[in-house]
Order: C-alpha cells, then sequence, then structure tokens
C-alpha cells in the first residue's frame, strides 16, 4: 500500500489503488456542503481553506469518555453530488466517502484534477484509531454534521476515481460484462 500526505500527487494515484493518508482532512455532510456552497455563491469567506484539502463525508458521532472521536465511517457520497463541482471549482482536491459518484462529479473530478477515495464502510469504530487529533471547524449548529478538522496517521483508503476520471465503479461493471 502507497502512504500519502497532503500535497496530493495525483499522477501517482490510479483509480483501484490502495493508499494509508497521514494528514488532515475535513469532514463536511449535507448541511455542511450547503452551508459551503451558499457561501461560495454569495462571495462570503469560507470557513475552512477548500484549496488543496480533503473533505470526508462524515458525521462523527460524540467521543466516548478518554477517546478523540466517536464512531467515523463514511456516508454514501452521491448525496453530496449537487454541491461537488462548486466546491472542486473552489479549489477541493480530494473527497473520502463510500459508494460511487454521478457522471457530473466525475467529470468534475477530471476538469478539476482531484480525487474521490472511499473509506471502508462499516468500520466507523474501527477508522477512530487513525484519528490522533480532532478540532471543531464550523456550523456547530449542525451537531455531529458541523465541519471537524480530523489528524489522521495511516488512514485506509482505496482511489475509486483518479484524477484522469478512470472509475473503479466502471471497471466493474465492464469485467463483469466480460
Amino acid at each position: 500500500m502507497k502512504k500519502i500526505s497532503l500535497p496530493l500527487r495525483l499522477e501517482n494515484l490510479k483509480s483501484g489503488d490502495e493508499v494509508f493518508f497521514s494528514g488532515i482532512i475535513y469532514t463536511a455532510r449535507d448541511q455542511a456542503h450547503r452551508k459551503l456552497t451558499q457561501a461560495l455563491r454569495s462571495g462570503k469567506k469560507l470557513p475552512l481553506e477548500l484549496k488543496g484539502n480533503i473533505i470526508y463525508y462524515c458525521g462523527p458521532t460524540p467521543a466516548p469518555k478518554g477517546k478523540i472521536i466517536g464512531s467515523c465511517g463514511p456516508t454514501t457520497s452521491s448525496r453530496m453530488d449537487n454541491f461537488t463541482p462548486a466546491l472542486l471549482k473552489a479549489g477541493l482536491k480530494g473527497m473520502i466517502g463510500k459508494g460511487s459518484r454521478g457522471p457530473e462529479v466525475i467529470r468534475a473530478i477530471k476538469k478539476y484534477r482531484a480525487i474521490y477515495f472511499l473509506a471502508p464502510a462499516g468500520c466507523g469504530a474501527l477508522l477512530t484509531k487513525y484519528v490522533k487529533n480532532k478540532k471543531l471547524v464550523a456550523y456547530p449548529e449542525l451537531g455531529p454534521e458541523a465541519i471537524y478538522r480530523l489528524e489522521v496517521r495511516d488512514f485506509p483508503l482505496i482511489v475509486a476515481v483518479d484524477s484522469k476520471g478512470h472509475n473503479i465503479y466502471q471497471r466493474q461493471k465492464e469485467r463483469r460484462k466480460d
């Protein structure tokens, strides 16, 4: 498995690659995405720097006593598809979630040279061991859907859609046809 960090070297990452990511990621789900895209449309300053960063489609549960974070598994990425092209245009470099992405998002990933990773679904409790620090960044009124800054070490991911638009889900469909 490849070890990666920011800044992402997209030319070295191909659809299907298994990686360990170490560095900073930001959690954001549906409502946070809505607020971010509204801020972009109205020209307001964003509460985080999108350029070159990664958003994890996750709403962590409250941390148990003595822990940094509660369960932090990925949510279904397609729910963010309506917001994703605008965030990529604003400089977002990567996304982490589960499930396939729509054609418009895949085109935007290719156009803006970004990447989409899969995190292991159903493993939210296990993924907590890779989170070394958590800090609230924005939208506390959203509870677990607020934006958090996570510092992670060796967070396990799979490249689902690479910067050239190669898509692991499309490859699987083509293999089934053979």
